[in-house]
Order: structure tokens, then C-alpha cells, then sequence
């Protein structure tokens, strides 16, 4: 007799989830144009980065390779992986460069104009407004007598947008590192700005080698033939009064090379009487095409990053600089572990508060669990007028109505 009425319970029980389960379903599929986002939980310092590629399937891919590799030593690799660009992807990497452009350009018209900008002075966060908000969420020296309080200083573009900088390659397939000697002679460059270089965009200032003919890989090694092909050329090219003792001292004379730059018309923003909300959409814009172009290189084009600390470099190996001062650096000697980049490690997203009302009272520590939060400049051109992009409606949590400071104690 006992036994029957925890059955029905029991039964009773399993109808309730399978409800709210077709329930969420349900929802889940009305939604799902706009998935649901939220920021990034941030990972303890002596955590190390997740891996985008699980790791047995980088186990599996290097086992594959390898069996590969012994069946067959000689192998045809695939552009970019033999030195050649891949046609498809040069109009992205111009593409990528031009809504950089624009974005900054945009960026330098807008700040301190329209909408200011502020930085904390003894830690990174940064807040989009008039004022300063009231949050304690400080971690620099000494925020233990401030109760961690922020003290807000002037802000500027690289607060709104951070490109992390890395190290030039002239010749990615034939010297792709960088050592530890070489430093202070190699160029340091925006990331972005590389990867769009390696992958077709010539600038004067920052030369690399286009290859015509592609290398081949023997037992795991690059192999390549043009400069072979050069030298022959070279000594074809000598006159014939000069013998085989004869040096000669300095370099040819090099070919003229046409620049392929932005055209003039995107650099020029605001000087055709547009209005700042018309600004600020062609900056929250080119933004968002800049990171879905560089989603598309960074398939084809490998860039690694440190596991433990925020470098970066583009190419198909990571650069043997000791420079790593992260979490068990001790143990590798300064040099960086370096695995698979993501699209927020090239192009970092500072998270900052979303502000509803900038004419209204500084946010408050007790309501800081109804805020949302959005990269900084997609609050910075929001602010300055452009409309909500969807993919970020989530995580302002627009849906979310913040109780008053007087009614917080009525809010369970």
C-alpha cells in the first residue's frame, strides 16, 4: 500500500521533466536565429588556455601525419603550406585591412567627441561614458584601501580596440621562427596587419617573399627549389669579361614592385557631412566585417598563441623568444607554450559595462548582477548611436529590468 503513491510521485515526476524539456525545445527553436551569448568567464592566471582542438584530435591528426610521412616522404603540400598564397583569400586580406583602416579612422572622429572614454588607473578595466561607474571590481596595487574602487583616468583608441603585436616574417615557409638573438633586428607589427600580409597584402614598409614555384616537404622537411633556380639566373645574368675568381660586392638591384594599397575614398570619414550616428554605424560595421574576414583567414593561415599569456604570432610555427613571464615559466625557460589561437586572441574583445542610460546616475556595486556587458566598442558606437547588433543583445541583457537601489532588499 505504501509502495503505489511513490510510484505515481515518481512517474509524476519524469512527466514534469519531459514538459519543461519539450518546453525549452520549443523555445530553442524559435531562437534560434539569434543564439544565446554570454561573456567569456575569465580563467585564473595559473590556469592554462582551453585547447580549440581537442586534444585527441591533435593526437589523432599528428599520428595520421606521421603514418603519412613514412608511406610516402616526398609530399605535395597545399597552399599556403607550400609558399604560395591562396588566390580565393587575397581579396579577404585587403578587405581585412581596409575596415581596419576604417574602423580607426572612425574610432579618432568619435572619441572624446561623442562619447568619452575611461580607464582605470592602476588596472585594465575600462568604461565607456561620462562618468565612471561605482563597481568594485579593482585588482591593482594597493585596491585592498580603496575596497577595490576604481580611480578613472582619460581613455584612448587602444582602449576601446587592442590588436596584440607580433613578429614580422620576410619568408614564412623558409625561415618561419624567430630567435631569441634576433629580437631586437626583427620588425614588430598589429597581428592582424601580418596575417593579412602573409596572406596577399604587400606594404612597402613591411617586405615578405612571394613565391612562384612551391616547396615540398622530404621526410618532414622543407625543400625548396627556387633558390636553386635563382642562383642559376644570377650567374646567367654575370657579364662574360668576369671570371670565376671574380666577387662581386653588394646586392642586385631589385625589381619594381606595385603596392596594391586601400583605396583613398574609405580612409576619408565624416568629411562628407556625415552625422555621428552615421559614423558609428560604419564603425560598429567595419568592425564586424573585419573579425568574420580574419574568421575566414585564420582557417586557411595558422596563427598560434601562448598558453599562458597573451602573445601572439602568425605562422606556422610560434617564435623562440624568452620573453614568457606567465604561470610555470620557470620550467620552459621563458620560452612560450604555444597551441592554436582563436579569433578573441587576435582580436581581443575588452568586455566592458552597458550603460542604458549615459545620462543617468554611475552603475551600482549592488546592482551589478542585472548589468550585461558588451566589447568595448560595440558599447562605444551603441552609445554614440548605432543600432544593437543581435548577437550581442544576450549579453547586455536587455531583457533584464535592474530593480531600484531602494528596492533591492525586496528583490530575492
Amino acid at each position: 500500500m505504501q509502495r503505489r503513491p511513490l510510484r505515481e510521485i515518481s512517474h509524476l515526476r519524469t512527466v514534469l521533466q519531459l514538459h519543461r524539456y519539450n518546453v525549452f525545445c520549443h523555445f530553442s527553436l524559435l531562437s534560434e536565429d539569434v543564439p544565446y551569448a554570454d561573456v567569456p568567464k575569465p580563467s585564473h592566471r595559473c590556469e592554462r588556455k582551453p585547447y580549440p582542438t581537442p586534444m585527441k584530435v591533435l593526437i589523432r591528426r599528428a599520428k595520421e601525419e606521421k603514418k603519412a610521412r613514412r608511406e610516402n616522404p616526398c609530399q605535395i603540400l597545399d597552399p599556403p603550406n607550400n609558399g604560395l598564397l591562396v588566390p580565393e583569400l587575397i581579396e579577404v586580406a585587403h578587405e581585412v585591412n581596409r575596415a581596419r583602416e576604417l574602423m580607426l579612422d572612425g574610432l579618432k572622429k568619435l572619441i572624446d567627441v561623442v562619447v568619452p572614454v575611461k580607464r582605470c588607473r592602476f588596472c585594465a578595466e575600462v568604461h565607456v561614458g561620462n562618468c565612471g561607474h561605482a563597481i568594485r571590481t579593482c585588482t591593482g596595487p594597493k585596491s585592498g584601501f580603496r575596497n577595490a574602487t576604481h580611480v578613472w583616468r582619460n581613455g584612448g583608441i587602444e582602449d576601446v580596440v587592442y590588436f596584440p603585436y607580433c613578429y614580422h616574417l620576410c619568408d614564412r615557409v623558409g625561415k618561419p621562427r624567430i630567435g631569441h638573438k634576433e629580437r631586437f633586428r626583427v620588425k614588430r607589427l598589429p597581428a592582424v596587419l601580418e596575417l593579412c600580409i602573409q596572406a596577399g597584402l604587400d606594404l612597402e614598409d613591411y617586405p615578405t617573399k612571394r613565391r612562384t614555384r612551391p616547396v615540398y616537404a622530404i621526410d618532414g622537411r622543407i625543400m625548396d627549389f627556387e633558390i636553386e633556380q635563382e642562383e642559376r639566373d644570377m650567374e646567367q645574368e654575370l657579364p662574360a669579361e668576369l671570371d670565376g675568381k671574380t666577387r662581386i660586392i653588394g646586392e642586385p638591384d631589385g625589381k619594381t614592385r606595385i603596392i596594391d594599397e586601400p583605396d583613398g575614398k574609405t580612409r576619408i570619414i565624416g568629411e562628407n557631412g556625415l552625422s555621428s550616428t552615421e559614423l558609428s554605424v560604419t564603425t560598429l560595421q567595419s568592425w564586424l566585417q573585419m573579425r568574420e574576414a580574419t574568421d575566414m583567414l585564420m582557417k586557411r593561415y595558422s596563427v598560434l598563441t601562448c598558453g599562458y599569456c597573451p602573445e601572439i604570432q602568425v605562422g606556422p610555427k610560434g617564435h623562440k623568444v624568452r620573453m614568457c613571464k606567465a604561470a610555470k615559466h620557470q620550467f620552459r625557460k621563458g620560452l612560450h607554450a604555444w597551441q592554436e589561437a582563436t579569433l578573441d586572441d587576435l582580436i581581443v574583445p575588452n568586455y566592458v559595462w552597458h550603460v542604458r542610460d549615459p545620462k543617468g546616475p554611475p552603475l551600482a556595486n549592488e546592482l551589478k548582477r542585472y548589468y550585461g556587458k558588451a566589447p568595448a566598442i560595440v558599447e562605444f558606437c551603441v552609445q554614440a548611436g548605432a543600432p544593437i547588433p543581435k548577437e550581442y543583445k544576450s549579453m547586455m541583457r536587455l531583457d533584464v529590468v535592474p530593480p531600484q537601489r531602494d528596492e533591492i532588499d525586496l528583490v530575492a
